[in-house]
């Protein structure tokens, strides 16, 4: 007897987190009548409460919109150096870069533990901005998900018990059983026993439920100058840390216009600097020079064009990054045709890119401390948002429940550099939350967590699809390799005669024991099969479709 062939589903709208609460949050919105917007709230605000060391409304972030009409802008929420602090507040406490390049060490880790860490938050404005404009159900509605999960508890997934344990101290910085020791309120939260929680406990946070309650009834503008400003100001003050009233209230976001690049005939649209976008366009630039689909999926000419590609954007970025003074026409220049054309020229000839040359500041390694999501409405309505607490300060103001932010470790305590410590300045960041268009229509949503391994993962979902025809699932399934060094890191699914042909070509090659590696890329497709979705495996979520 023939088993029956599955009926394709055509939803009408998908969302895809990598957690399964903020997923199914996101879907409940979309059923209910919510649009994208809505939906991407709401997930945001769950994903703080269940991703409490990657997010929450205490971070940063970046989110791309297109909505029905052609009307498309990215709004930067990337955090600010508090107005208070001083260029060369700890110049001479500096111990160096921490060994996976993510930031600089500082004696007793106070640029990225504590309340002199925290940088001044967006990541809630940038969720305001985006409803107050294109939102279609009250603010208010959007919170209760979160709200109940914060009152009543979550269980932790193997993706947070990862995060909690991970060895921190071999990098430099403080571990996370430590950090989220530094104040009563989370030893009380994480550590109720005196341990961090295991795999299924239930942590229950009622003052964050509290919190949120509060910014749903008074509306977003109380945590930058309300009474929950206030608290969080006081506390800050009295533990000695930097963030003023003048902080939160002088915050705003900006509007950018995406970047544009062709790729295979669709038009690729991703955040300008001081976002990732620049390193993306450029990667995918120099692949475009290549006939991709030609060869064979990761084998060892395919991963050979891929990482000198990657390592090319890698060091263009760099350079500006650690320039004394850096305009907007420097980073446009990475992306003009002649550049793209003598990269994809020297790959050709066998020519090897040493980014390892001449580094003189920290490289942003892999953070597990960001977070992604992707929604598609109905109405064609697409978000792509990232947003992060960076390195997690463990910082939790005084009766709030949310941790803050530690984006100050990766601000350069040496003076007169583009990334050093200055008043106002805003983070550098690899995020990079992608729509591709094809005849100005959204056909692809993607983004990822992985600070240096953002763009490489990215990069290949993308090619992944347009070059090797792989559905949204199986791009972001299928093994990855990254060079964000002269190595390259393959995950453990790549096959062995891949690694022998490129040591025999000279590369190091570094095996990682990880089978799903190197970022966490989290896509929805929408061609003519309809909406697709692939969340990574590595992290705990999915896709879910509505309708």
């Amino acid at each position: 007897m023939r088993a029956p062939k599955a009926r394709p589903q055509h939803h009408r709208s998908m969302i895809v987190t990598p957690q399964p609460e903020a997923t199914d949050a996101g879907a409940v919105v979309l059923a209910e009548g919510g649009n994208a917007v809505d939906a991407a709230v709401a997930a945001a605000l769950v994903q703080g409460v269940v991703d409490p060391l990657m997010c929450g409304v205490g971070g940063f972030a970046l989110m791309q919109l297109r909505l029905p009409d052609g009307t498309q802008l990215i709004i930067d929420g990337l955090g600010t150096c508090p107005s208070g602090i001083s260029d060369g507040v700890w110049a001479e406490d500096l111990l160096g870069i921490t060994s996976d390049g993510f930031g600089f060490r500082v004696r007793d880790f106070v640029n990225e533990t504590g309340p002199q860490a925290v940088m001044t938050p967006g990541t809630l404005r940038t969720l305001m901005q985006a409803h107050d404009r294109f939102g279609s159900l009250p603010w208010s509605d959007l919170f209760a998900e979160a709200i109940r999960l914060a009152r009543t508890g979550w269980p932790v997934r193997p993706h947070v018990q990862t995060v909690l344990i991970q060895n921190e101290a071999k990098y430099g910085r403080m571990d996370f059983a430590d950090k989220l020791g530094v104040t009563a309120d989370g030893r009380r939260i994480y550590r109720p026993e005196g341990a961090l929680p295991r795999l299924g406990d239930l942590v229950v946070n009622p003052e964050l439920a509290e919190t949120l309650e509060l910014i749903a009834e008074r509306g977003g503008e109380d945590f930058h100058r309300g009474e929950l400003a206030g608290v969080i100001v006081d506390s800050i003050a009295r533990d000695g840390g930097f963030l003023s009233a003048e902080d939160l209230a002088d915050y705003v976001t900006i509007d950018r216009e995406p970047l544009r690049a062709d790729y295979r005939g669709l038009t690729l649209c991703a955040p300008p600097s001081p976002g990732g976008g620049h390193q993306l366009l450029q990667t995918l630039g120099i692949l475009a020079r290549f006939p991709l689909g030609e060869l064979v999926h990761n084998s060892a000419d395919h991963l050979q064009i891929l990482t000198e590609a990657m390592k090319r954007a890698m060091g263009d970025r760099e350079a500006l990054w650690n320039s004394a003074s850096v305009t907007d026409a420097d980073y446009d220049a990475l992306l003009e045709p002649a550049g793209l054309d003598a990269a994809a020229a020297a790959i050709r000839a066998g020519d090897r890119y040493d980014l390892e040359a001449g580094r003189v500041s920290p490289q942003p390694a892999e953070s597990q401390h960001t977070t992604h999501l992707n929604v598609i409405d109905a109405d064609g309505l697409t978000v792509a948002l990232s947003h992060t607490l960076g390195n997690p300060s463990g910082y939790i103001p005084r009766g709030t429940g949310f941790i803050l932010n530690g984006g100050m470790s990766t601000f350069d305590p040496r003076p007169g550099r583009t990334n050093s410590i200055a008043p106002g300045l805003r983070r550098n960041s690899t995020m990079s939350p992608t729509i591709v268009l094809s005849e100005d229509e959204p056909v692809m949503a993607v983004g990822a967590p992985g600070a240096s391994w953002i763009t490489p993962g990215i990069t290949q979902a993308i090619s992944n699809v347009l070059d090797f025809g792989m559905s949204a699932a199986e791009a972001v399934s299928a093994p990855r390799a990254v060079a964000t060094s002269n190595a390259i890191d393959i995950s453990n699914r790549i096959p062995r005669r891949t690694e022998t042909a490129l040591i025999a070509q000279g590369y190091q090659v570094r095996r990682s024991a990880l089978s799903y590696a190197f970022a966490g890329v989290h896509l929805i497709t929408r061609f003519d099969d309809g909406l697709r979705g692939g969340a990574d495996p590595q992290r705990d979520g999915y896709a879910a479709g509505i309708g």
